[in-house]
């Protein structure tokens, strides 16, 4: 049951560019409605099991502050949508993967393995060559812009991995720290459409349409069964499931939308594809061990410790490379 929830959610995550591009609207306009339609419904699942949920108030707030950067990560992976079209600019934003490595690194000394180290310069020539620089026949709008705006979604996501491995150390049910994430991000949503260039309010059909089901869908039920599964693959499937994501965007893509990259595009997708498998496999096996199913029955391991050691075990914030999410 574990592998199909994750192949389930990676299929259904797999469609959010998808109806976020049939719905017509925005950059901000689109993501406003994902969380914001997505808020109630997590609240009435996350009412169901709060008493589960025992974190305590300031990993709630950091929550709240993750939502910020899915906010922007939401608003510039939108932006490229429109430039370079829902296939390349999801797969471009998944090189988070890449990132998340490299930030581990950086700040909590987790040297990545050789794979992840040789695998940065192949996504990278294969970024370049989705880029569209130099080719003529390049898909896109804006092809060039398109790669920055989606690599600068996977900085944005990347911080959003990073703080949210803090917010959830406790292991609440995932409705928790994913309504804490909406409910920040549709606050952000608010102040940089106030700001900017507005939140369009009007109802119509099918765009409301199309927004409810990015909500429900992808950010809803897609997040919760996938939150559920990763942590208890092996890394094999894994990787699988962070591949399958961003190739059925690339299917959906071409299939209702007539996305045709040119050829050197489609050489440099399957060149990021193949890096980003080998990096989320290579990381999921130095992490920790998967998740058992009964995840509330203390390990042998932590049973042989003392109560005091076994809390700090529970509560010390996991390492950011052990789990790599598909991207929204």
């Amino acid at each position: 049951m574990t592998v199909v929830a994750a192949l389930v959610g990676a299929i259904i995550i797999s469609f959010s560019a998808i109806f976020y591009s049939l719905s017509g609207a925005d950059a901000i306009t689109g993501g406003f409605f994902r969380v914001a339609f997505a808020v109630p419904v997590l609240f009435v699942i996350w009412w169901a099991r709060r008493d589960k949920d025992q974190r305590p108030l300031k990993h709630r707030v950091i929550a709240f502050a993750a939502g910020i950067a899915f906010a922007f990560d939401m608003i510039a992976w939108h932006n490229a949508i429109h430039d370079i079209g829902a296939g390349l600019a999801t797969l471009l934003a998944n090189t988070q993967v890449i990132l998340v490595a490299i930030a581990a690194w950086l700040f909590f000394g987790d040297k990545p393995r050789r794979t992840v180290v040789a695998a940065i310069p192949v996504v990278l020539a294969g970024v370049a060559l989705v880029s569209g620089i130099g080719q003529g026949d390049a898909y896109g709008e804006n092809p060039l812009r398109g790669t920055l705006l989606a690599l600068a979604a996977a900085v944005f996501y990347t911080m959003f991995i990073l703080v949210m491995k803090f917010a959830n150390s406790a292991r609440a049910p995932a409705a928790g720290p994913l309504l804490d994430v909406s409910t920040g991000a549709v606050l952000t949503l608010l102040v940089v459409g106030a700001l900017g260039s507005g939140i369009d309010f009007a109802f119509s059909w099918p765009k409301t349409g199309w927004l409810l089901a990015l909500a429900i869908g992808p950010q809803v039920i897609a997040w919760m069964m996938i939150g559920y599964a990763l942590p208890r693959l092996p890394a094999s499937e894994t990787a699988t499931i962070v591949l399958l994501q961003p190739a059925l965007t690339l299917v959906w893509g071409a299939m209702i939308f007539s996305e045709r990259p040119s050829p050197l595009q489609i050489v440099g997708a399957v060149v990021v594809l193949v890096g980003v498998a080998l990096v989320a496999a290579s990381s999921q096996r130095r992490g920790r061990p998967p998740v058992p199913e009964n995840e509330g029955v203390v390990s042998p391991r932590l049973a042989a410790r003392s109560p005091a050691a076994r809390e700090r075990e529970r509560r010390r914030p996991d390492v950011p490379r052990r789990q790599h999410p598909p991207r929204s």
